[in-house]
């Protein structure tokens, strides 16, 4: 166990599903030896980029885990929303040179497909982040 220093950013929109992805994300980063050190619950997944960069200027954060889940509506706000968020949070991670592993499910996905997919992000997401903080020491 290298005792990993993660970030996680959460959003409140769709918190019925959000809010369990953060629960069960943070006792799977516990599971794998890593710790979350901060989080920062912000209004829906298009807020993540600011949170995400406060997060990796810090010096005790290795690593950090965006959850957010983005449901389809009547128009395509929920892939501007997604599509935009991925991108500011892959350049983020890039400029930064800390890991930033996307656990936001969607655009395109009902209500149903969110709740199924709540373990599978959420796990995978820290999953993420874990190995490529150990990866790149």
């Amino acid at each position: 166990m290298t005792n990993e220093k993660l970030g996680m950013v959460i959003s409140d929109y769709n918190a019925d599903i959000t809010h369990l992805m953060g629960k069960i994300a943070e006792e799977h980063a516990e599971f794998l030896g890593a710790k979350v050190a901060k989080l920062i619950r912000v209004p829906g997944a298009f807020d993540m980029p600011l949170a995400v960069r406060k997060l990796v200027e810090k010096k005790d954060i290795d690593g950090v885990v965006c959850l957010g889940a983005v449901i389809e509506g009547d128009t395509k706000h929920d892939e501007i929303v997604a599509h935009n968020a991925a991108r500011k949070i892959t350049d983020l991670s890039v400029q930064s040179g800390k890991p930033v592993a996307l656990g936001i499910s969607g655009p395109g996905m009902t209500r149903a497909d969110g709740i199924k997919r709540i373990e599978s992000y959420a796990k995978r997401s820290v999953e993420t982040a874990v190995k490529m903080i150990r990866r790149l020491k």
